[in-house]
């Protein structure tokens, strides 16, 4: 796999932050570097300013490592049974002779030092925290240790069309899970039980035709009342909470390929939908178009923003949005931070190869909450919905929820 347009962009924001080198630990930023995307996070990225990109990884992930594209994969042994070694004892030494091959001796070396919010990899992460300053120490004594924070951020803002192009595959992954989950949605669900039915097929659809080796992720179902909290830092579905007719289901999803996140929601209804939750599904989706129409190259995120509220607000609603309309999504799945940021205040401009959801959203207290996340693109062309379904009211309001209760075919989302 080659990934050129992503390594000269790394020797571009290196030597503009005047850095020698750069070494990252979180899984995320290692499968920036390389297209690697590591399991348990002990594996450590080093990249150069003239182009060299080294990985250095558990033995046990030499193979995936090996299917990105770094110039060279180096091992070590985080520990074995006659000898209990750390993983910061165990990369002390390689990271030095790599430091040595790459011939780094002066200048600054980069590395992760603040807040980030970091996607889970595997049931538990390692994270070097602040034993990677003494790691690097060691390995670099002639140079200074720098944060990279910032260029990090900038480089995980704008993906290559490689990256795209991955993200885009999630994506697809993610529409045939929503289309089979909402086939099988019926009331008398108990919220996980509904969540369960989206989930499930993440890990199973379409493995072999896209070719990706590891692919699941995280989905939610919050209805009736409990949907109006769908807007807070995060969703949980209610262990007893059971889906009855005539509420919204809203379905959130955060799915991953091989290291690409995704960030969707739909918002179902189950039998006949009143008066007012058509009113809001309208005004959601009139949000929505508004959103996209403003999305474009050069355009500021609060702009994007300013289209969606006013939208809302012409719809009586505008108080009712009480989140962002979107933030970056690719390399992370709930950062509220990754750019670009579209909130009021934001000053983040819009360039082609920026991927990020677009998430208005009504949340009545007492009543439901309604939510439309898509993940888009910016190309060359404009703007691309890399999650292109279910993308009318008339889709996500199902008439007759029975049908599916006594197992009759159906299709909710012919069409689309």
């Amino acid at each position: 796999m080659s990934n050129t347009e992503r390594r000269e962009r790394i020797k571009y924001a290196l030597r503009e932050a005047d850095m020698a080198a750069v070494v990252c630990a979180l899984p995320t930023q290692v499968l920036l570097f390389s297209g690697y995307w590591p399991v348990v996070g002990t594996a450590l990225a080093v990249a150069t300013c003239d182009g060299e990109i080294v990985i250095l990884a558990p033995e046990d992930e030499k193979e995936i490592a090996e299917k990105g594209w770094a110039d060279a994969v180096e091992t070590f042994r985080p520990g074995s049974l006659d000898v209990l070694t750390s993983a910061v004892q165990a990369v002390g030494v390689p990271v030095a002779r790599i430091a040595k091959r790459l011939g780094i001796k002066g200048g600054g070396v980069g590395y992760e030092s603040g807040a980030m919010f970091e996607p889970a990899s595997y049931a538990a992460l390692h994270l070097y925290g602040a034993d990677m300053v003494a790691i690097l120490r060691q390995a670099f004594p002639s140079v200074s240790l720098v944060p990279a924070d910032a260029m990090l951020v900038q480089l995980r803002a704008v993906k290559t069309s490689h990256e795209v192009h991955a993200i885009r595959t999630a994506c697809r992954i993610a529409e045939r899970a929503f289309r089979q989950g909402a086939n099988q949605l019926r009331t008398g669900l108990r919220e996980p039980e509904a969540a369960a039915l989206f989930r499930a097929p993440l890990s199973t659809i379409g493995l072999d035709s896209e070719d990706i080796a590891r692919a699941d992720g995280f989905t939610f179902c919050m209805s009736g009342a409990y949907s109006a909290a769908a807007h807070g830092a995060y969703a949980r579905s209610r262990i007893k909470k059971q889906i009855v007719q005539q509420e919204f289901a809203l379905v959130h999803c955060n799915s991953y390929a091989d290291g690409y996140w995704t960030d969707i929601t739909r918002t179902y209804c189950l039998g006949e939908a009143d008066a007012r939750k058509h009113a809001m599904y309208t005004a959601v989706f009139d949000a929505r178009r508004a959103a996209l129409d403003a999305i474009g190259p050069g355009v500021k995120g609060a702009e994007v923003d300013r289209a969606a509220r006013a939208a809302l607000t012409a719809h009586g609603f505008g108080e009712q949005f009480k989140h962002s309309t979107g933030h970056g999504v690719g390399f992370a799945a709930i950062d509220h931070n990754a750019r670009p940021r579209l909130h009021p205040q934001s000053e983040d401009t819009l360039e082609v190869g920026m991927v990020f959801n677009v998430e208005p959203a009504i949340y009545l207290d007492g009543y439901g909450g309604l939510r439309h996340c898509d993940v888009v693109a910016i190309t060359e062309n404009g703007v691309e919905v890399l999650t292109p379904f279910q993308l009318e009211p008339e889709q996500l309001i199902f008439d007759d929820p029975r049908e599916a209760a006594i197992g009759m075919p159906m299709d909710r989302d012919a069409g689309a």
